[in-house]
């Protein structure tokens, strides 16, 4: 699928648009959560000591470099991954430019986003993933490993490992409030963003839709 229907290079901001954030996925924590690097050598190192405890050294000598191959091939994945993302947020849509091989990227408007949900990887780091409006959706595929798990019959965009996530977070969800009321799922920010006067959860203020451009639900090889 080409450009949007304004002329806008599909996955570029536009001269119209103004860049709220951008940002990739934290290299460790894309590999210990998307990549199960940490279950990964959890498992290994439970083959390697029921070996020992045996006395079959051979078999936990196989385990132990099977391991170390297994985490190299998923460590250097998570790399090419973070590598080669980039997640833009403007003001009128969410730009996500992924791919290991071929980079894809995905458009996403702001108004067809009905919730978002944060969930916190430590120390500042998160996953925010989207809940879309409408019938038109993005293949999980297209989209993985930056796809909410468990989500095969409507898949969810998901932001990976963002580093400030609980701040990315409330940028895109007052974005979103531009255009239509957005569900928010922010219950593991331990900031009381609330006692400061910013409002955290209930309806967010409504504006017209006619004011910004329809840049449609899209992805695409680049």
């Amino acid at each position: 699928m080409g450009p949007s229907a304004d002329g806008d290079p599909m996955g570029t901001p536009a001269a119209d648009e103004k860049v709220l954030w951008q940002g990739r996925p934290n290299l460790s924590v894309l590999a210990r959560t998307a990549f199960h690097t940490r279950m990964v050598a959890i498992y290994f190192a439970g083959l390697i000591a029921v070996s020992l405890a045996f006395g079959n050294t051979n078999a936990a000598i196989v385990c132990a470099v099977l391991g170390v191959a297994a985490l190299a091939i998923l460590q250097g994945l998570a790399w090419l991954s973070a590598r080669s993302t980039l997640y833009i947020l403007t003001d009128t849509r969410l730009i996500m430019r992924i791919g290991m091989a071929i980079e894809t990227r995905i458009n996403i408007p702001l108004k067809h986003v009905g919730a978002a949900h944060l969930k916190n990887r430590g120390k500042g780091h998160g996953d925010i993933a989207l809940e879309l409006n409408g019938e038109r959706m993005l293949g999980n595929l297209l989209l993985w490993p930056h796809a909410r798990p468990w989500k095969f019959t409507k898949p969810q965009p998901m932001l990976r490992a963002v580093p400030d996530a609980a701040e990315v977070a409330q940028t895109l969800s007052d974005a979103c409030a531009k255009f239509s009321a957005i569900e928010r799922n922010l219950t593991e920010i331990k900031e009381d963003r609330a006692g400061n006067g910013q409002q955290v959860n209930g309806p967010a203020a409504r504006a017209d839709k006619g004011a910004l451009p329809d840049r449609g639900l899209e992805g695409a090889p680049a």
